[in-house]
């Protein structure tokens, strides 16, 4: 037969204030670290992303249109002949090389955006994952590689088209198709733009795998 012991309640009050404690102290080691390894960046950093994602579709937009709006009719002078001159876009294929790999990324940059966006809205980490980080590390280091070959290449004929050929009678066609070389070149500077943004949010995938634990 037990006898029953009255507990006295300052010790039941202590006894609940260190169940609190012990329960509080097991919660925050078990959630903090969970939730520090879901989102290694803030949310003005998860915002930055978003913001250099949407930069850079629009800066391929840009690229895009000026580059298919590049066309002029006109005519030049070779000896003294005037000769009637009509340039397009599509009459190179650097040109066009660069409005596919453009409109490439358009596509590319707005879906990763749309993603990024709602995960935002619903306040869910922007990159959930390692595998998630690695997959748009991976296209966004293709993509930016991609579009400064596009550029360089689309650069090499516009420097040829405003200095003409050496030892031959081909003039500097910039002067009279001045509309036409303006799209180009405006294009091209679009282009190097959205490399240099699809390098920083490559940069930024990088840091965060680094500070990432799973």
């Amino acid at each position: 037969m037990m006898n029953d012991q009255k507990v006295p309640p300052s010790e039941v009050a202590a006894q609940l204030t260190e169940s609190k404690v012990a329960a509080t102290e097991i919660s925050g080691t078990i959630s903090g670290p969970l939730i520090r390894a879901a989102r290694p960046f803030g949310r003005k950093a998860e915002v930055l992303h978003v913001a250099l994602r949407l930069l850079c579709m629009l800066a391929s937009v840009a690229s895009l249109s000026f580059m298919v709006t590049a066309h002029q009719s006109t005519s030049v002078s070779i000896y003294g002949f005037k000769l009637p001159v009509h340039s397009k876009w599509s009459f190179a294929q650097s040109f066009e090389y660069l409005v596919g790999v453009s409109a490439a990324v358009v596509a590319y940059s707005l879906l990763q955006l749309l993603i990024s966006m709602s995960r935002l809205l619903r306040k869910s980490p922007v990159i959930p994952s390692r595998t998630h980080a690695w997959l748009i590390f991976a296209g966004d280091q293709v993509f930016a590689y991609v579009m400064l070959s596009a550029a360089a290449a689309a650069s090499g004929v516009t420097n040829l088209n405003r200095t003409g050929i050496r030892l031959m009678p081909l003039p500097n066609f910039c002067k009279p198709l001045h509309y036409f070389c303006d799209h180009v070149a405006i294009s091209i500077a679009f282009t190097f733009f959205s490399c240099f943004l699809l390098a920083a949010l490559a940069a930024q995938e990088v840091m965060w795998l680094s500070k990432s634990s799973y």
